[in-house]
């Protein structure tokens, strides 16, 4: 009798459709309150990590740093950032892999009653600026303003640096002439009033660069995807059907709202509509575009931005075709 109901058993099991835990898993360490987690909890909800055959699991952590450690010791399969770091890590012997998420890009906004039409009218004042002296945003402003205006933004004005929230709060109380944040926390600086006086994609566009290049994305490791053939595909693929869904559902954003921390409509509309720009185009990874942008990267930011990728690493993008 014993054999009988396990052979049934046996039988009932190989009927039964694939579980999650057959499906292959990835564990996405995030920062606890980033915007990745729009996606990623768009993709879970909506079931289509199960659509695409595999399982996504989301790992909060309290910092950037935190989720970077969490890959590399093997207590996470991906983490986000942007690929000059990735790159960076691959030129130094890590085996990641980059996977486009987001080309949303940071602007420098001024308060609504400033007199500025160009970064030339910011001659003498003061610039609060996420993220450091290294930041991408002002590096290509920078260079933007010293190429096409003519103009030394950083010999010429005071740069103030701290967190993304300090920035917020002094560039709307009025403390800058004028500020560089996190997409974000421009979206929501946006809403408070501030203008937008020149964003990185004009910039890079009148660089000569291609301002489309998703700086942001996801990365995971090589030796992970090797073990998971497609999975780098169908995850870019339920990542693209998560950003279809929320560019035509205001359904599906009013169940991600309490995850957004708007704190008013206004707030609420920008983010979603800064968002939602920021979604990469369909087509691959241009190498020469990255690698024209990786050049101006190190000419700016030198080794200490770069490190040993002073040019464009061997297999850095996913292969998503």
């Amino acid at each position: 009798m014993k054999r009988l109901v396990a052979a049934a058993v046996a039988v009932v099991c190989l009927c039964l459709p694939a579980t999650a835990q057959e499906r292959p898993v990835i564990r996405a360490a995030v920062l606890e309150i980033g915007t990745v987690n729009w996606e990623l909890a768009t993709i879970v909800e909506e079931g289509l990590d199960e659509k695409h055959g595999f399982a996504l699991e989301i790992l909060p952590y309290a910092d950037n740093g935190a989720t970077r450690v969490a890959v590399e010791g093997g207590a996470a399969d991906m983490a986000v950032a942007d690929w000059i770091w990735v790159a960076r890590q691959r030129a130094a012997g890590k085996d990641y892999v980059y996977i486009p998420y987001s080309k949303a890009v940071g602007a420098l906004l001024v308060p609504d009653d400033s007199a500025a039409q160009s970064l030339k009218d910011l001659a003498g004042g003061r610039i609060g600026i996420a993220g450091g002296p290294l930041d991408k945003s002002w590096l290509i402003l920078r260079a933007y303003a010293t190429r096409v205006q003519e103009f030394d933004l950083a010999a010429e004005t005071e740069q103030v640096y701290g967190a993304p929230p300090l920035i917020f709060k002094s560039g709307l109380s009025g403390e800058f002439d004028g500020a560089i944040n996190f997409w974000h926390f421009l979206a929501k600086m946006k809403a408070g009033g501030m203008r937008e006086l020149v964003n990185v994609e004009t910039a890079a566009t009148e660089l000569g660069l291609d301002p489309d290049l998703p700086l942001l994305g996801y990365y995971m490791k090589e030796d992970f995807l090797a073990e998971n053939p497609d999975l780098a595909r169908n995850f870019h693929a339920a990542s693209r059907d998560a950003k279809a869904l929320l560019a035509e559902s205001p359904e599906a954003w009013e169940r991600l709202r309490p995850r957004m921390n708007a704190q008013s409509d206004a707030q609420f509309e920008t983010l979603k509509a800064d968002w939602l720009a920021g979604a990469p185009d369909e087509a691959p990874i241009d190498p020469r575009a990255a690698e024209e942008f990786l050049s101006v990267m190190h000419e700016l930011g030198g080794e200490e931005l770069v490190g040993e990728a002073t040019t464009l690493p061997e297999g850095l993008f996913a292969d998503l075709e």
